[in-house]
């Protein structure tokens, strides 16, 4: 996919990115064609990013909160504090 991405000739121009996992682990591609792994499995993008992160990284060491109920908690908390996150939430669970 990140190769696809870098090569192809409208997708190399888009700049954006895209959080991609699966059972095991979870990476963030760039619109450079970076692929990143975070350290802790947690990442995120968006205006609300660096708050929705930090709060489910606080969540994910302090509470006994699975996965998709860390991830409601910390967009709910970013969309309290960043005016360009929406606050409407659509979660879905594999």
């Amino acid at each position: 996919m990140a190769k696809d991405w870098r090569t192809d000739r409208m997708l190399r121009r888009l700049e954006a990115m895209l959080v991609v996992m699966d059972g095991n682990t979870t990476y963030l591609l760039s619109g450079n064609g970076d692929l990143i792994e975070p350290d802790d499995g947690i990442i995120a993008i968006g205006s609300g990013g660096a708050y929705a992160m930090a709060a489910a990284k606080a969540l994910a060491r302090h509470t006994p909160l699975d996965a998709r109920q860390i991830a409601e908690h910390a967009m709910t908390i970013a969309a309290a504090i960043c005016i360009y996150t929406n606050a409407n939430l659509t979660i879905e669970a594999l």
